[in-house]
């Protein structure tokens, strides 16, 4: 081999590496493509591309019923699809000036919580995966199911439910739902533990997590980074506590936060939440109010023109509502503020100058779903 072809082999240590994570699906928890410039095994920078899975659900509010943009809100985090669902109902009763009946805030705050159980038991599925240890899908599934087995007898679907409507609930719960409920909660206070002595406590998980991707709480502000990232950086930011809606007024429960500001830290956030979400529903379930499941509306919504918001607290921290109505039956404009646009574009910050391996902890502590991105 001539030494001209050995000299155009070797890279120097001024060349970046540029490599490509994603866009396939299952590398990157959905359709995002990473660009990473590296050196060796070293991050140097990391680059997001969004617009894989963009599908203008923005731009089609604006030609849908209130009730029919219900619909879209689903697809956006799809696994805090209830929660997104309650933000525009939310900001529609706040501008038509409509008190939903007690027991529909009693049912949407409990199933605020299951949909948040059952978001962080497929994160830990998927965190302990990505970092090797496979275990932790089966089980974090198998408990999850238990969960969608309840949301399906109720709503007739698992994940995409559209269950709130302006007003109050599509149709009351099923008559098993306090049963089963309470049934799951005794049955999933026995397992979270084994999430503890399988995952929490295993060396080299915490080795892999423990001062990676350290983010403080400054740098959470400054991106816009809430829920359990936000407040693994020690940064206060829980919207169910800061400006409560439903039946949080209600409830006594603790905001759980850490101040390492690394991926363990973001870890340890979501596994107190899901001690939380269990102690706010034991709190709602057998006292559910009797009476109606929605208030008197009409079945054409107008909304008074003005500007209107409304922020609620998903899985992955606070979306907001901004509508903006001219008076008809749909708005002039609505935009959504999503939690997980922010807590993507830390991932440089975060990343820079870690290892390859330690991205894939980095991103997977986020906890994102890119379609929530897109939009």
């Amino acid at each position: 081999m001539s030494e001209a072809v050995i000299r155009d082999i070797i890279v120097s240590e001024s060349d970046d590496y540029i490599i490509n994570m994603g866009p396939q699906h299952p590398s990157t928890h959905g359709v995002l493509r990473l660009e990473v410039s590296l050196m060796g095994e070293t991050v140097k920078s990391v680059t997001p591309h969004i617009g894989y899975i963009h599908r203008g659900i923005e731009k089609m509010c604006e030609s849908d019923s209130y009730q029919q943009i219900i619909h879209l809100t689903d697809r956006m985090d799809y696994l805090s699809a209830h929660m997104n669902n309650e933000a525009v109902c939310l900001c529609v009763e706040q501008a038509l000036q409509v008190e939903v009946p007690e027991r529909v805030k009693y049912i949407r705050t409990i199933l605020d919580e299951l949909t948040r159980l059952s978001s962080h038991q497929l994160w830990w599925s998927a965190f302990g995966m990505d970092l090797g240890a496979l275990t932790t899908f089966f089980y974090g599934l198998r408990d999850r199911e238990l969960i969608l087995d309840i949301f399906e007898e109720s709503f007739g679907s698992r994940l995409l439910h559209s269950f709130n409507t302006p007003g109050g609930l599509m149709h009351d719960v099923h008559p098993n739902f306090q049963k089963s409920v309470r049934e799951y909660l005794k049955y999933f206070r026995k397992k979270l533990p084994e999430y503890k002595q399988l995952l929490t406590d295993n060396v080299i998980f915490r080795q892999r997590t423990e001062g990676v991707g350290v983010m403080n709480r400054e740098m959470a502000i400054s991106y816009g980074v809430t829920g359990p990232s936000g407040r693994g950086s020690g940064y206060s930011c829980d919207v169910r506590k800061i400006a409560p809606y439903s039946a949080y007024p209600l409830v006594q429960f603790e905001e759980k936060l850490q101040t390492a500001g690394d991926s363990y830290a973001r870890y340890l956030v979501r596994m107190d939440e899901m001690w939380e979400s269990m102690h706010i529903i034991d709190q709602l379930i057998d006292n559910i109010p009797a009476g109606d499941f929605t208030a008197k509306m009409k079945p054409v919504l107008k909304l008074p023109p003005g500007e209107y918001f409304q922020r609620v607290e998903t899985a992955r921290g606070e979306l907001d509502v901004y509508i903006v109505s001219d008076g008809n039956k749909t708005p002039y404009r609505m935009k959504f503020r999503s939690p997980n646009f922010s807590n993507l574009f830390v991932l440089n910050e975060l990343s820079a100058g870690g290892k390859i391996a330690d991205l894939v902890a980095i991103s997977g502590s986020l906890d994102l779903v890119i379609p929530d991105i897109d939009r």
